[in-house]
């Protein structure tokens, strides 16, 4: 009987539980998606590619969240979806009226203008639980707002970064209306004679209001239950706080950062007296301790990026409720006051006095601060020891302490035992002498996070008897471990470590598979440079959740584990760069649907780069450089769509580039450089619209440069050099765009792993992490490149290098060569230039490395002034008709330096001689000849008969050979 009620009380809960399940998606609204994105989409859109016909589970399309149990569209984020090149364009809101349980719809920054006509913004007020709409960073005007009525459930709505303009009424549309956003736009004036009822948060952020700013702030005083107020990024002029203004008797939320306001403006907020919360970064002004005397109510102050005078110390000593202050470089220079109250806030929880330069004596002072609970004191260029007995560690509250990038030098002290409730502790790059053991902090049972990285981490006699009570989920040592040999011992006993970072920690030994068996829930373990050696052990059993592991800089040997994927199912990023791994890639990289960073460079690996590399579906970041891979390159790389980084140089690839990342149309650096790769270079190149490092040089290309490379308007670095290809070069285009702020979690990641070698100043070298962004370079040396060099190269202004090195080009040095401002290297060496040397290459003030040697190149050469001075012989040598310092041919008083562009035509401007000075003295000079002869046959007799008895035997002599030999040469034809 027993069995069987447990058996019917399983069964009961099964029926029930199936009441909950997920519906899955609704039909109606999985077309109702496809239709909205061929809207958003039309005429040539890409947006949405998860969105697809044939799947039914709409729920797990991206942007999109389902209620768990109904399987309805509860939320859309259709952010940036719209190609925004396409300009302003309309919408139709009723494709949005399948999804009745819509609660949050955002369409943030679309270029959308308005609506389409009769399928308006009324439309949208059908959906009755529509509570959150954010219409942001779009075109919309004023009419908008007449499409808004009828919201009845609408609670938070942004119209920020539009085209409003002039006068605005929320009481009539938006009477239910708790938050909204209206920064970014023109307007001067908020008409609500009673306010809407429910309005709470206002925001005026970044509010165009061209001199009536006055006006808008006087406007505010309707909103009577207005309780938070953004005004941050506005140029108000001076005074804000009018009659009505202080009429906000509900505002507890004040925000006016970055605010062009007066004294008086800041002294009156004493009339705000319910306020709460006030920010007030980067002002204007010197901030003064008038009005804050009357804020007895505020629990967090922001004065950061602020000039602070010592009476502000006096004003916040005297709010008493504050829990939050904020002081983040404020240039705070020396001592704060300790005799005007500013020590004695008794419920003072977080204190940030970061990026100041402070005294020591804070360490001692900050102890009468009883309540804190974070302190951050990072970069305030703190010295000397840490306290031993009073200050710092009677802060027995402290859960939170920065003190990283500060001068402070010495042993932790044992005092910090004291601060049983810290629970972080940042201490990285001082000049601490930090115990391996970490004995110090033993006591610390709640500690969670220490970073002690760029210190010293001494080596000492572990005491067996004694065990951390803590238990670690962070812990970063890195760049500190010079002179130990085995892993810290308190390690063995750590089973909640999250992330490990021991880079540059000189450890030796084998690759710690313990660490990870121990701690399950170790997410990131940095072990590069740890001078660890044999072979690559994995841990016994599966570990899900390690997600980055980077064991470059090593010593390890053997082939990468195959079964690496079965252990390490979740690895997102893996880093074994500069090893001594031999053998093949495993095939069971391929299966990690996860990893989007895969570096295995420098290393003996063999073989052929496998084509499953290209499935990959999540791959961004690949780098097998520097190995013998031999083969040709995989024919596709089908659908990683993602890959932005393929670093292959340095290998033993042959054949054509043929196909390889056709679809990889988001790839940014492409390095194939130092192999065998022959034929030409693919026309398809030139649809890689975000490329913006193409390194090919060192491979055995022919033919001409495909014309659509040349417009590759993100193109920053292209290396050509050391091919066979030919023909004209191109006019380029080299990008003077900024470089792209990424938006990609995933790049801060891998940034520091970006590397290539590009040659400037007649040096190849290695260009790694973020100094890629400000490299600029052309190099097309050593092909069989003929013809002119382009003028246009003359405009590519940002350039740092240009080498154009050992072709056949012709022609003069383009006089737009002046513009190149910027430009480092420049060399032209090898080809066969000819006519005169710009003489405004001289205004190139950045440049260290010229060299025009073996050329046709002819006048003189440039004035030895700033930078063109410390250029030597070989910059020019091998030129036959190019004269002047510091070449040891002298130019002739005749030559004098020409101020015009250089032209191939001697007539004109240059070369050897100057044609018309040669012109003349020429015939001067045949002239007087004829007439100093004449003038002797005159004078003597005896030359005269002489001079006709001449002429008249050679006349003779001439006549006779004729007839002699006349027959002869008819011979031959001549008659």
């Amino acid at each position: 009987m027993g069995l069987f009620l447990q058996v019917f009380t399983v069964l009961v809960i099964t029926v029930s539980l199936q009441g909950w399940l997920p519906l899955g998606c609704l039909e109606e609204e999985r077309i109702a998606l496809l239709h909205l994105k061929d809207s958003l989409n039309y005429p040539n859109g890409t947006s949405l590619p998860s969105w697809i016909k044939a799947d039914a589970h709409c729920c797990d399309w991206e942007s999109i969240v389902c209620n768990s149990s109904t399987g309805r569209v509860t939320r859309l984020y259709l952010d940036s979806v719209r190609n925004q090149e396409l300009g302003d364009w309309y919408l139709n809101a009723s494709l949005f009226l399948p999804f009745q349980q819509l609660n949050t719809l955002s369409l943030w920054n679309n270029s959308i203008a308005g609506w389409v006509e009769n399928k308006g913004g009324y439309e949208l007020s059908r959906l009755s639980n529509l509570e959150i709409l954010d219409l942001g960073s779009n075109s919309f005007d004023n009419s908008i707002l007449s499409s808004m009525k009828g919201f009845s459930s609408l609670k938070l709505l942004y119209l920020d970064y539009n085209r409003l303009e002039g006068l605005i009424d929320l009481e009539e549309y938006l009477s239910s209306l708790e938050t909204l956003y209206l920064g970014g736009n023109n307007i001067n004036k908020l008409i609500a004679s009673r306010g809407p009822s429910n309005l709470s948060t206002l925001s005026l952020g970044n509010i165009t209001t061209y001199g009536n700013s006055f006006q808008l702030l006087q406007s505010l005083g309707a909103f009577l239950n207005l309780t938070t107020l953004y005004l941050n990024y506005n140029n108000f002029r001076g005074r804000i706080l009018g009659d009505r203004f202080q009429n906000l008797s509900s505002l507890k939320n004040l925000y006016l950062d970055s605010c062009s306001l007066d004294e008086h403006s800041l002294q009156s907020l004493g009339a705000l007296p319910s306020l709460k919360n006030l920010s007030l970064q980067a002002l204007i002004v010197t901030v003064p301790y008038g009005g804050f005397l009357d804020l007895k109510n505020l629990e967090y102050l922001d004065l950061s990026y602020n000039t602070l005078n010592n009476s502000i110390f006096q004003a916040i000593g005297t709010m008493t409720s504050l829990r939050t202050l904020i002081l983040q470089s404020c240039r705070i220079d020396g001592q704060i006051p300790t005799t005007q109250g500013f020590f004695n806030l008794k419920n003072l929880e977080f204190l940030d006095l970061s990026s100041n330069t402070l005294s020591n004596n804070i360490l001692q002072t900050i102890r009468t601060m009883p309540s804190l609970k974070t302190l951050w004191l990072q970069n305030c260029s703190l010295n000397g020891q840490l306290p031993t007995t009073q200050g710092l560690c009677d802060l027995n509250h402290l859960q939170e302490l920065y003190m990283y990038d500060n001068d402070l030098i010495g042993f932790l002290p044992p005092c910090l035992a004291n601060m049983t409730s810290l629970q972080r502790l940042y201490l990285s790059s001082n000049h601490l002498k930090i115990p391996m053991s970490l004995s110090p902090l033993y006591n610390l049972s709640k500690l969670k996070s220490f970073y002690g990285s760029g210190n010293e981490i001494c080596a000492e006699e572990d005491d067996h008897n004694l065990t951390p009570k803590f238990q670690l989920e962070s812990l970063s040592l890195s760049n500190g471990g010079q002179n130990t040999r085995a892993f810290p011992k308190f390690l063995y006993h750590q089973f909640s470590l999250q992330s490990l970072d021991l880079t540059n920690f000189q450890i030796k030994g084998e690759f710690p598979n313990w660490l990870i068996e121990n701690n399950t829930y170790l997410k990131r373990l940095s072990l590069e440079n740890c001078s660890l050696s044999g072979p690559f052990l994995l841990p016994k059993s599966s570990h899900v959740n390690l997600s980055f592991l980077s064991i470059s800089m090593n010593h390890f040997q053997g082939q990468i584990p195959s079964e690496i994927r079965a252990h390490l199912p979740g690895l997102e990023v893996l880093l074994m760069s500069d090893n001594g791994f031999n053998g093949s890639i495993p095939s069971s990289l391929g299966n990690m649907s996860l990893m989007y960073e895969l570096d295995l460079s420098n290393n003996s690996l063999q073989g052929q780069i496998p084509g499953w590399i290209g499935n990959m579906s999540s791959l961004e970041f690949l780098d097998l450089s520097r190995n013998n891979l031999s083969g040709p390159l995989p024919p596709r790389f089908n659908t990683s769509s993602k890959l932005r980084v393929v670093y292959l140089s340095r290998n033993k690839l042959q054949g054509p580039i043929a196909m390889a990342f056709y679809d990889s149309s988001e790839i940014f650096a492409l390095d194939l450089s130092h192999n065998d790769l022959t034929g030409r270079i693919p026309e398809w190149i030139g649809r890689l619209s975000n490329l913006r490092f193409l390194l090919l040089s060192y491979n055995n290309l022919e033919g001409e440069i495909p014309i659509r490379l040349c417009r590759l308007d993100q193109l920053t670095v292209i290396d050509l050099s050391h091919n066979y290809l030919s023909g004209n070069i191109l006019s380029w285009m080299i990008s003077t765009h900024p470089f792209p702020f990424q938006y990609n979690s995933h790049d801060s990641m891998f940034s520091s792993q970006q590397s290539f070698e590009f040659t400037t100043k007649n040096v190849s070298l290695p260009y790694k992490g973020s100094i890629i962004q400000y490299l600029i370079g052309i190099d097309f040396s050593c092909n069989n490149f003929t013809g002119n060099i382009p003028p246009e190269i003359g405009n590519l202004s940002k350039i740092k290098a240009l080498n154009l090195s050992h072709n056949s080009l012709t022609g003069p040095i383009p006089p737009t060569f002046w513009n190149l401002k910027e430009i480092e290297s420049l060399d032209l060496s090898y080809n066969k230039l000819d006519g005169e040397i710009p003489p405004r290459l001289t205004e190139l003030f950045s440049l260290e490395v010229f060299s025009v040697a073996h050329n046709n190149l002819s006048g003189k050469t440039p004035a030895r002034v700033a930078q063109f001075a410390t250029f030597d012989e070989s910059c020019y040598k091998d030129n036959p008709f190019l004269c002047g310092e510091p070449l040891p041919k002298i130019c002739a008083a005749v030559m004098p330096p020409s101020s015009t562009p250089t032209s191939t035509n001697n007539e004109d401007h240059g070369g050897f001689m100057n044609m018309e000075v040669f012109y003349v003295t020429f015939w001067v000079a045949y002239i007087m000849v004829l007439l100093v002869i004449g003038a002797v046959l005159y004078i003597n007799p005896y030359w005269r008969r002489a001079w006709f008895h001449f002429i008249e035997v050679s006349i003779n002599n001439c006549y006779y050979f004729l007839v002699d030999n006349l027959p002869i040469l008819s011979k031959f034809g001549f008659s």
